[in-house]
């Protein structure tokens, strides 16, 4: 075990060597509103369980990196466009968003996503479901018998269920369980549904060496047990790990 976490961590420092004349300064392009992946704290800084993540990936790949805020509903245009170079935002990882960008490995395992109302007997097949736009979930609602009732951040899509607005919101339950426990009014309703194969890093589809100096660097966390570490850290103990 110890020579492969050797070989992984030796592979993406190499990597992150061979790509430092390519990407001086690669750029983090995060949405900065989906806790507690990503959001903004107090001092106006990315913050979360990927600002933690990316920067120790960008340390074990010896890659210099910034961060770089992004609307979620322009988060892959924008990567395309060379806006930034890396998309590390509570994305999932699907066949669809699979043949425009690539994806690293997963540094989140496939998970459940969601239903939170106000009421146990919420409608969850031929009512109002609110969803994130651009999201696997809001994909899932819009096949089903329910009305899809799309929002441009994640918080509206919650605000939505306490006005009236929507019967349910659906989303990964890593966002929704902590909002549900800290609201008496809100709860978890109907069964979890899984989707995705799991969280990964968007970036280019030409930007080989900077994928496999990632996946480099998020193996060797895997390997050490640092990104397990990480994920208790910010999801709970009963969250899924590697």
């Amino acid at each position: 075990m110890k020579n492969i976490i050797l070989s992984a961590t030796l592979l993406a420092m190499s990597a992150g060597a061979a790509l430092a004349d390519a990407h001086s300064v690669v750029r983090m392009g995060t949405e900065g509103a989906y806790p507690p992946y990503n959001f903004i704290n107090d001092d106006g800084e990315v913050d979360g369980f990927e600002r933690v993540l990316g920067d120790e990936l960008c340390a074990r790949a010896e890659l210099t990196c910034e961060w770089v805020l992004n609307d979620w509903d322009s988060i892959i245009p924008n990567l395309t466009s060379g806006n930034y170079d890396t998309i590390i935002a509570g994305m999932s990882i699907t066949d669809e968003r699979d043949e425009v960008i690539d994806f690293t490995q997963n540094y989140i395992p496939p998970a459940s996503s969601l239903f939170v109302a106000l009421s146990e007997d919420a409608d969850l097949e031929g009512g109002v479901i609110a969803a994130q736009t651009n999201t696997i979930q809001a994909g899932y609602i819009a096949e089903t018998g329910a009305t899809l009732l799309e929002f441009a951040t994640p918080d509206e899509t919650v605000a939505a269920v306490r006005n009236g607005e929507a019967d349910a919101v659906f989303a990964d339950g890593d966002f929704l369980l902590p909002i549900a426990n800290e609201d008496a009014d809100l709860m978890v309703v109907g069964d979890p549904v899984q989707l995705g194969g799991g969280v990964g890093m968007g970036l280019r589809e030409t930007d080989t060496e900077l994928r496999e100096a990632f996946n480099a660097a998020i193996q060797s966390m895997k390997d050490d047990g640092t990104l397990n570490a990480l994920i208790i850290e910010w999801f709970g103990e009963e969250a899924a790990t590697f």
